[in-house]
């Protein structure tokens, strides 16, 4: 049995587990909460304690937590992969970062003998659950050689943008650009509605079966519906996501109209004390409208 380690078992990266271990693989997992990876293992596979007790297992390592400065602890912290990894080994990086960050990080691995796949996710915990979300990877010919099986394991759609780390990771914040001016602009578009009166459902229904709609209204415009603001996606991913947007086009002075005006919503948001709901809680900056009740069983 091919065998792969993973650490970060949130929403995205149990579901990715999940389908590895579905598809063949042993798996061994750790995550900061001890109990997420001793809870995977119960349906099979290993749970560790640290990410190095996972790179001494595995040579291939996907990692799939936050941010970039998480992803440094899980190598270069207190029990880091990056000590642990084999020479030839390779670690799979699927956060949404500073391309910039990911080819350095590429570099530093590579100096340690370490093959390193720029691989950010899109498509939600169901589709990673399913296997069927995609990967935006980059990466040196060699590291897609070692990592090739896994990378393939665990999504429907496998695009290799590049034979260096950093394209994928482009890619990626170039997706999040629409994904959070959608967001935004679905909201947008909703409130109006709610102020004008208009039957929240008819509405979702009539968009949603119209030239107007999109992915993400029709996706996070029905949580706003069922007053479930549960974070599948938090508020301030996209406070990050949308500023690592910025950054990139402010670095080639590139203006970004729309998403700069989607990102200080998003902020509003954060600060008014939706961080850690939903994304769709961006509508709960908009004043003077009345949001549909809760229909989640208490």
């Amino acid at each position: 049995m091919k065998k792969a380690g993973l650490i970060g078992l949130g929403a995205m990266g149990a579901g990715i587990a999940a389908t590895l271990r579905s598809r063949g693989f042993e798996m061994h997992v750790c995550d900061m909460r001890p109990g997420a990876a001793l809870q995977f293992a119960e349906h099979g596979g290993v749970a560790w304690g640290t990410p190095a007790q996972v790179a001494g297992a595995c040579d291939v390592v996907v990692s799939v937590v936050v941010n970039a400065q998480q992803t440094e602890s899980v190598l270069f912290g207190e029990h880091g992969a990056a000590a642990a990894m084999k020479p030839g080994s390779a670690f799979v990086m699927c956060s949404t970062v500073d391309p910039h960050w990911s080819a350095l990080l590429e570099e530093r691995l590579g100096a340690l003998g370490i093959h390193y796949v720029d691989a950010p996710i899109s498509g939600g915990a169901a589709k990673a659950a399913s296997g069927q979300m995609t990967v935006m990877s980059s990466a040196k010919p060699e590291a897609y050689a070692k990592a090739d099986d896994v990378l393939e394991g665990m999504a429907g759609k496998v695009y290799r943008l590049g034979d260096r780390a950093g394209a994928g990771s482009k890619v990626k914040i170039i997706n999040q650009l629409l994904a959070g001016v959608h967001i935004a602009a679905a909201a947008e578009a909703m409130a109006l509605g709610l102020r004008e009166g208009v039957s929240p459902e008819a509405l979702y229904e009539v968009i949603t079966h119209s030239a107007g709609n999109s992915w993400m209204f029709e996706n996070r415009m029905a949580h706003v519906l069922a007053g479930d603001y549960t974070p599948l996606s938090a508020v301030d991913i996209f406070v990050k996501d949308l500023g690592l947007v910025l950054d990139t086009a402010r670095a080639s002075k590139f203006p970004l109209p729309l998403a700069s005006t989607a990102h200080q919503m998003f902020m509003q948001a954060s600060t008014a004390g939706h961080a850690k709901e939903d994304d769709s809680a961006v509508i709960k900056i908009f004043p003077g409208i009345e949001l549909p009740p809760s229909k989640v069983r208490q």
